[in-house]
C-alpha cells in the first residue's frame, strides 16, 4: 500500500519536489505527470520519506501537542499547563505554570494564539530597538503576525514583519532571527555581503540556523 499524499499539479514547473508538511504528510508538486510516475517516486524516495517524516514528528513546541501532552513552550523554556472548563475564556500564566480557561474546546487554539501574540508584542519590541541601533539599521515598520512558513521577513520598504510565535524560542534564536531581518534592510538578498552582517552581529548563525529547524512554527 503506497503512502497517501497530496498532489498539487503546477504546469509552470519543470521538476518534481516533494516536502513534509506540519502533520507530516506528503506533500508533492509538479507540472502534470502520470499517477504510475508519482507511485515509482514515492517508493523510490521512501528512505528520505520517513525519514523527513520523522523529523517532522519530533520537532519541539508544536501546537497540537499542548492539549495531549499538558505542555507549551515559552521562550525555550517548557511550561506545564493545566485546563479548566469556564464561561470565558482567559489565560495566566506564573513562574513555568500556565492555566488556561476555556468556554470550549474550539476556544483553545485562540487561547494559545493569544498566550504567543502577547509575549512577542511584549518582550521583543525592545529587543528590536536594541539591535536596530547597535545595527544602525532601523525598519520602517515593526508588525507581528502568525504565519506557517516563516520566522520573519522584511519587505522592500523595509517593513519587518515577525510571527509571534517566535515567543517559543529561545531568547538567543529570537534574538538571531532580528539580526537576520534587519540585516535585510541593507541586502535584499542572500549574498555573501549579507551573511558577512550577520556574521559581524551573530558569529553562530550557522548552529543557530540548524537550531531553529528543531521547532515549528505553528
Amino acid at each position: 500500500m503506497l503512502l497517501e499524499y497530496r498532489h498539487i499539479i503546477n504546469p509552470k514547473l519543470k521538476h518534481t519536489y516533494l516536502s513534509i508538511d506540519e502533520d507530516g504528510r506528503l506533500i508533492i508538486k509538479s507540472p502534470k505527470v502520470p499517477t504510475s510516475y508519482i507511485n515509482k517516486l514515492i517508493i523510490s524516495k521512501s528512505a528520505w520519506i520517513n525519514q523527513a517524516r520523522a523529523k517532522q514528528q519530533h520537532k519541539k513546541a508544536k501546537l497540537k501537542d499542548v492539549w495531549h501532552n499538558k505542555e507549551l513552550y515559552l521562550w525555550g523554556e517548557k511550561y506545564t499547563v493545566e485546563f479548566h472548563l469556564n464561561s470565558h475564556s482567559s489565560y495566566s500564566i506564573k513562574n513555568s505554570h500556565i492555566v488556561i480557561c476555556y468556554k470550549d474546546i474550539d476556544s483553545i487554539d485562540n487561547i494559545i494564539y493569544d498566550i504567543y501574540k502577547d509575549q512577542a508584542k511584549e518582550h521583543i519590541p525592545p529587543l528590536v530597538e536594541k539591535l536596530a541601533k547597535q545595527m544602525e539599521l532601523y525598519p520602517s515598520r515593526l508588525s507581528f503576525r502568525r504565519t506557517k512558513r516563516q520566522w520573519g521577513s522584511c519587505s522592500a520598504k523595509n517593513n519587518i514583519s515577525l510571527n509571534t510565535m517566535l515567543a517559543k524560542l529561545p531568547k538567543d534564536l529570537v534574538q538571531y532571527i532580528i539580526i537576520h531581518e534587519l540585516s535585510h534592510i541593507r541586502y535584499k538578498n542572500h549574498q555573501r555581503e549579507f551573511w558577512s552582517l550577520v556574521a559581524k552581529y551573530e558569529p553562530r548563525y550557522r548552529q543557530l540556523t540548524q537550531e531553529l529547524k528543531e521547532y515549528q512554527t505553528i
